[in-house]
């Protein structure tokens, strides 16, 4: 493929950044910033894409920024990582772990930790970046560069396309995403079709009538009322979604009284739910406010519950085409044995708003970050879920190499599938040099 010969040729300067992207790297995670407030992290990266001779758009829905390098004739790719940092305490042990203390949204002061691995994503992108501006005669084309806040809450993609993103950027052709997972590190996996689930979060306040606890017969007591709300709620998946089909219900959250001898007038319940169906959802969300609404009345409660639905997040689903074209530019490039099934997974992701409210056909992929010694070790131990620390932990922490050297080079193979010369003349320099 005359696409992987672009490649091989952006990428063989990527030893020589390793140092700087390493430094980079440690730089965010001893950073991070929550959702929205990613301020020192846009103003790091839209220093270096300036550097690399990127045109910089930033402010884009908040924090968001996009870099536009403009190469020649040819198709236009956006490849995009988030930003934003988790509420979450680290416990790593890392010589360059967070300490980081920040005041969230509810202005509640909370521990701040890379523990989704963003950190990876936007040196991953930043390396990529500076390797397309290093070798402009080995493609053609338009590079976007796009850096997204907020992925956490679920709305930092919408919000930069709310804030004009298609008037800053060419139309794309294509858009491109990965992840980094509790996987073996130095390898990648695409999937063509629904890859990340739809992810929806439901708040309910059920009502109930106050008491002393002494006195329980003057009271609608909350706390058994949200106990039978919980307990019905596991019947959704096993008794109503048709088997085979995919669907999680998790109660995440109770929340009822203030002491052991007061009966509180209300309960708080916080559920989330994960589809690949539009279907399946609606038909979980209309149970879920049936069931509530029901117990509610056998309890004979005051009023009907309040149910807030917050934090939806879209399906991620890929592109055949598209991902079969990077699946193609995977095997060429990298060794059979770095390329892996890690199959459908169930967490849920925002970068599909962006390609959806642009027009564009997309794929999201997964690189591992586990030490491969490690990951065997658990394996063969049948151990993974126990001792590999997954998305969102406190002690999850990608290891530097082989992570950062296989993000970068899958992030310039896909792209250069699209962007890649195929006269010959990046192929043609690479060897002259190599010889």
């Amino acid at each position: 493929m005359a696409s992987t010969g672009a490649a091989r040729t952006i990428l063989s300067a990527q030893e020589s950044l390793r140092d700087w992207q390493e430094s980079l790297y440690k730089d965010f995670h001893r950073n991070p910033e929550l959702s929205h407030q990613e301020k020192r992290t846009s103003g790091l990266i839209a220093e270096q894409l300036a550097g690399f001779g990127f045109k910089v758009h930033r402010n884009i829905g908040g924090t968001g920024l996009v870099g536009v390098f403009a190469n020649g004739t040819g198709p236009t790719v956006l490849m995009r990582s988030d930003m934003d940092a988790l509420p979450v305490a680290e416990a790593t042990g890392l010589d360059y772990a967070s300490t980081v203390v920040a005041t969230d949204d509810q202005g509640t002061q909370t521990p701040v930790m890379h523990a989704c691995g963003h950190d990876v994503h936007m040196s991953s992108l930043l390396g990529a970046a500076r390797l397309f501006a290093q070798e402009p005669d080995a493609w053609s084309g338009t590079l976007v560069a796009l850096f997204q806040p907020a992925e956490e809450l679920g709305d930092g993609a919408k919000a930069m396309v709310d804030g004009g993103l298609a008037d800053l950027i060419p139309q794309p052709d294509v858009a491109l995403a990965q992840h980094v997972l509790a996987n073996r590190a130095g390898t990648v996996s695409t999937y063509a079709g629904a890859f990340l689930s739809m992810a929806d979060s439901i708040h309910i306040t059920l009502y109930g009538r106050g008491s002393h606890g002494s006195m329980p017969h003057q009271s609608i007591d909350p706390a058994v009322l949200a106990a039978m709300v919980v307990v019905r709620l596991q019947t959704v998946v096993s008794r109503e979604v048709q088997p085979g089909e995919f669907a999680v219900l998790t109660v995440g959250k109770i929340a009822v009284g203030a002491k052991s001898n007061i009966i509180d007038d209300h309960a708080v319940l916080e559920l989330n739910i994960r589809t690949y169906s539009k279907a399946t959802r609606d038909q979980i969300l209309t149970a879920i406010e049936r069931i509530a609404k029901a117990e509610s009345a056998a309890s004979g409660s005051p009023k009907d519950p309040e149910i807030e639905l917050y934090n939806s997040y879209p399906l991620t689903d890929n592109d055949a085409k598209v991902t079969a074209r990077v699946a193609g530019a995977f095997a060429e490039y990298f060794p059979a044995e770095a390329i892996e099934d890690y199959g459908r997974q169930t967490a849920s992701e925002d970068f599909s708003d962006i390609p959806t409210a642009l027009g564009v056909p997309y794929t999201y992929w997964g690189i591992g970050g586990v030490d491969a010694e490690t990951y065997r070790a658990a394996q063969d131990a049948g151990r993974v879920t126990m001792d590999i620390p997954a998305n969102h932990s406190p002690k999850f922490a990608p290891v530097i190499q082989p992570t950062l050297t296989t993000g970068t080079a899958a992030l310039v193979v896909a792209a250069a599938a699209w962007l890649g010369r195929t006269d010959g003349r990046g192929e043609d320099r690479r060897r002259r040099a190599e010889d």
